[in-house]
This record gives structure tokens, C-alpha cells and sequence, in this order.
């Protein structure tokens, strides 16, 4: 009887995925068993294991939001020095940009040794590439440009 490659290569899929499905986080992982090696246990609050990946940002109100970040891409509409000025600058095109697309979100960074105002959360160039285009056309954001960032999503 002749096995066929095509199944074998197939079989092995379906076991690798299932490898990959039992060790689904870094406890999981560490955790298994390996002939020769030692053995690691670890003793842990169950709830831990549902924060893995997850991030809890407060937002101020009575509860915490869940989100995930990523990389992705956001729209920098000011890029600015180190002084004062700069980031009041940065906040007043904060301000420019909620008056005008009140829906986006915007987010003041300091990385030295400037000042940033950036715009949105996207996961793919051409989300933010659209976005960008509406805010040009809106005349006040021409020197708008796309950036790879770390993305805020919300879960």
C-alpha cells in the first residue's frame, strides 16, 4: 500500500496546529514537558491567563476599557521641537483636528527630542492613506504624512 505525499503533508499540518493550539501563550509554553529537560510549574491566579496580550487602559470612568496593541499606522500631523512652544503647538493642532474629525482619535507623544501629534488607529496603510486624503482635502493638514506606530484597538 502507497501512502500519498499530499496526506502526509496534510497529517503534518494538522499536527502541528494542534501543538500550536495546546501551547496558545508563553505560561502554556513554558509549561510542557520535554524528555531530558526539567520541568517548570507555575502557580497563578486562572484570571492571569485571560491578560495575557491584553492591556487595560483607565479611562477615567468607573471601568476599565480592554484593548490590544498592535503595529499598525497612524496620520502625524505635527511633527515639532522640544520647546514649549512646540507643544503647545502640537496641542492646538490636537484641538484643530477634533474640531474638525471629531470621530478620530489624536494622541500628543513626546519622543525626543520632538513634539508629535498623530491621528488614528489603523491596521493597514491604505485605511490611513484614505483618512489622510480627507483630511487634506480639508485644506489644513497638508503636510500630513502616514506613520508606523504602535495601534490602540479596542477589544
Amino acid at each position: 500500500m502507497k501512502t500519498n505525499p499530499i496526506y502526509l503533508v496534510l497529517l503534518f499540518c494538522c499536527l502541528v496546529s494542534l501543538k500550536m493550539q495546546a501551547q496558545n501563550n508563553i505560561i502554556k509554553s513554558l509549561e510542557h514537558y520535554e524528555a531530558g529537560c526539567g520541568t517548570i510549574t507555575i502557580h497563578q491566579d486562572s484570571r492571569l491567563d485571560a491578560l495575557l496580550g491584553v492591556r487595560h487602559i483607565n479611562t477615567g470612568t468607573s471601568g476599565e476599557t480592554k484593548v490590544l496593541k498592535e503595529s499598525g499606522f497612524r496620520i502625524q500631523v505635527y511633527a515639532g521641537g522640544d520647546s514649549r512652544d512646540s507643544k503647545s503647538s502640537a496641542y492646538e493642532m490636537s484641538g484643530h483636528v477634533k474640531a474638525l474629525f471629531p470621530e478620530l482619535s489624536v494622541y500628543i507623544l513626546f519622543q525626543s527630542p520632538r513634539w508629535l501629534c498623530q491621528v488614528g488607529d489603523y491596521k493597514t496603510m491604505e485605511e490611513a492613506y484614505a483618512m489622510m486624503r480627507k483630511m487634506k482635502q480639508a485644506g489644513a493638514f497638508n503636510e500630513a504624512s502616514i506613520v508606523r506606530s504602535q495601534i490602540i484597538i479596542p477589544l
